[in-house]
């Protein structure tokens, strides 16, 4: 694995087929201050984040739910806020997680506090590339990094596909204790991995309107019709999700 120059490179996107760190040079420059809507979650995530930058004990995160809520956009805002801090992310796809050991050791002595970013993780029957993940979340006979975490976006809480049949196994003892049969058990434990789980949802019609009017800020034009034509916008794509405002705004003609 080449080196990287992490003083001057703030990112970078693992290739997996090259064994190569990416340095990304032109960063997504959204920020906190962009993302209406998710205070809650938005608190925690900092919280989070500045006990990793201060060396404090700190979860890895798992970020679930709806599409297009801002859940990868927290992360790439963290980078903004806190990269003259120290922070720096490598972003890996789920389809390469047996490479995190690797990468891992590559950056196991650096100076810089590193968030692994997997974006849309979960797996499907059968697949495996979890592995890699288990054991850069706990380690092995080595501890994880001190200086990494995993922060992962999912559409789904639990990473790995629940079945009816998979409770088969499962039994309820006499004092009421939950006994998860060996399919559940392994189903679940890889998101108990994540020690932060902030879950996100669909907002309303009032929330959607808000993150509008952030991004049109200084539109002087009519406002209830700019309403108007979002929320029309917003029913053919059927999501009134930040992201949608965020393509109504692209393609709005001012």
């Amino acid at each position: 694995m080449q080196t990287i120059d992490w003083q001057d490179s703030y990112a970078a996107i693992w290739r997996a087929k090259r064994e190569y760190l990416k340095p990304v040079k032109a960063l997504d420059p959204v920020t906190f201050d962009d993302l209406i809507g998710i205070e809650r979650q938005k608190k925690l995530f900092l919280e989070n984040t500045e006990r990793f930058l201060r060396k404090q004990p700190a979860n890895n995160v798992l970020l679930w739910g709806a599409r297009g809520t801002g859940k990868s956009s927290l992360v790439k805002a963290a980078l903004n806020a806190y990269a003259r801090e120290g922070l720096r992310v490598i972003e890996i796809e789920r389809d390469d997680l047996d490479d995190l050991i690797e990468i891992g050791d590559a950056i196991r002595e650096s100076e810089y506090r590193f968030i692994i970013f997997c974006d849309d993780l979960s797996f499907e029957e059968g697949e495996r590339g979890y592995k890699g993940l288990k054991r850069i979340l706990e380690g092995s006979i080595e501890s994880p990094p001190e200086n990494v975490r995993i922060y992962a976006t999912s559409n789904r809480r639990h990473l790995l596909p629940e079945y009816h049949r998979d409770n088969g196994g499962t039994s309820v003892g006499k004092n009421g204790e939950i006994h998860y049969g060996d399919s559940v058990e392994e189903k679940v434990s890889l998101s108990d991995r994540f020690g932060l789980w902030l879950s996100f949802y669909h907002g309303d019609q009032s929330s959607y309107l808000q993150v509008v009017d952030h991004y049109f800020r200084d539109y002087a034009g009519d406002r209830a019709k700019l309403h108007s034509e979002a929320l029309r916008f917003a029913a053919e794509r059927a999501s009134k999700s930040a992201r949608t405002a965020k393509q109504f705004y692209n393609g709005f003609n001012l």
